[in-house]
């Protein structure tokens, strides 16, 4: 890899100023969508690493506007390019799969879109020096790093920063409007509500399973009037999750923080490109990195599943009219997020375990929803994208459910049919 020069902690604190909120009217949407690949005859069957391998080398021969990734579980990624408006994203993302779908299917595996493997315990299949170093670095917490890393998947949005000024679309306000709103979205695609087979007790232990992480890294950065002094603070103290060297061996020092590392220059001085990769081992619910990644929404069932978040989020935060009502609607919600960040905070944690079941975010959700669905046709949505949102709306948010109640509705009727069963015998 190259070497570059070492820099001082000033000039890398002016790096993430300059690089982590990147203003301007909010006119690109992206999305990074995660599946969990099965074999397609018995999603119970583990799939080995020899047939991922093949399919990521099939796959990568498509040719494809979207970059297509694997997870450290095999989950695999599609990742869009930055699109101009809702309905450019959903087109490109959808040419993609529909290349990408049957590709899969040739090779006997399918996708399924579940915020956590309900199946399987967590098994690493990619051995990168990456995910070496980060299964190390997060077994000091327990086993919740390897399901991260190797059971979860989510839609993630990616939305524009916002405006220097302040306002609606103004980037501090969209900053809080991420963290308050990502609890409703959180509960609203609540869809991993199992794991091996049994219930968790929360409709979305993915999210769960982020909260139990290293919260030097998976927590938000500290409220406060200005967004860009906070999450620069937050990169230079979080702790060093892997130094890159060429030998593959990339363990940090236990304990090592950034500033840390810049200061002592051990083991050895760190440069802006380590801190441009210390940056992507940082995984708090809402990432700045240039736009907002907002990476706290499950994955979802069904080859269309993820383009109702993607709409209704880009409505929440593009349409200045729906922005506006959707931070009136979730300020009130910081009363019950108090002090702690998210999400270890009660808001976060009641969305993970009751999702829209709870009362106040099942208002919020409701009201959210009707602001999304008043602003798609003016950001120029389909009918047909109109038209799946208000399925969803109707069928889970009206009535105060999430996809995971489905799941849990499917897992008791099972297990009550095999109750009767037994009895009848």
């Amino acid at each position: 890899m190259p070497v570059r020069p070492a820099v001082s902690e000033a000039e890398l604190e002016a790096h993430l100023h300059g690089i982590c909120f990147k203003t301007g009217p909010p006119r690109r949407i992206g999305v990074e969508i995660e599946w969990l690949v099965h074999d397609a005859r018995n999603p119970r069957c583990p799939v080995e690493p020899d047939r991922l391998k093949s399919a990521a080398t099939a796959l990568r021969a498509l040719p494809l506007t979207s970059l297509l990734t694997f997870e450290p579980g095999g989950q695999l990624e599609l990742s869009s390019l930055p699109a101009t408006s809702l309905t450019d994203c959903i087109e490109a993302v959808t040419a993609d799969l529909a290349q990408v779908r049957p590709a899969m299917l040739a090779m006997g595996l399918g996708l399924a879109g579940h915020g956590h493997n309900p199946w399987h315990s967590p098994r690493r299949v990619l051995t990168d020096p990456r995910y070496n170093a980060m299964e190390a670095y997060f077994d000091r917490w327990g086993s919740a790093g390897r399901s991260m890393m190797c059971a979860t998947a989510s839609v993630q949005v990616c939305v524009d920063a916002g405006h220097e000024e302040p306002g609606p679309l103004g980037y501090s306000r969209r900053w809080l409007l991420a963290h308050l709103l990502g609890a409703v979205l959180a509960a609203a695609f609540a869809n991993s509500p199992i794991s091996e087979s049994c219930p968790t007790g929360y409709r979305t232990t993915r999210q769960v399973i982020w909260s139990q992480l290293d919260p030097a890294r998976t927590l938000a950065p500290p409220p406060g009037p200005d967004p860009r002094t906070a999450w620069a603070r937050y990169v230079l103290d979080a702790p060093v999750m892997c130094i890159r060297s060429e030998d593959g061996h990339w363990d940090a020092p236990e304990g090592l923080t950034f500033r840390e590392w810049i200061r002592t220059g051990v083991p050895r001085p760190p440069t802006q490109e380590d801190l441009d990769y210390h940056v992507t081992t940082l995984f708090p619910p809402v990432r700045p990195r240039g736009h907002l990644e907002l990476r706290m929404i499950d994955a979802q069932s069904g080859d269309a599943g993820w383009i109702v978040p993607l709409a209704v989020t880009a409505a929440l935060f593009d349409d200045p009219e729906a922005t506006e009502r959707a931070y009136r609607i979730v300020k009130p919600l910081a009363e019950t997020a108090g002090s702690r960040p998210a999400p270890r905070n009660p808001l976060w944690r009641h969305a993970a375990r009751a999702a829209l079941t709870d009362p106040e975010l099942h208002t919020a959700a409701v009201a959210c929803f009707a602001a999304a669905q008043e602003a798609l046709p003016r950001l120029g949505a389909s009918p047909e994208v109109r038209a799946a949102v208000a399925e969803f709306t109707e069928r889970y948010v009206a009535r105060g459910r999430c996809p995971a109640d489905d799941h849990l509705d499917a897992l008791y009727a099972a297990e009550g049919d095999l109750i009767v069963g037994k009895d009848s015998q």
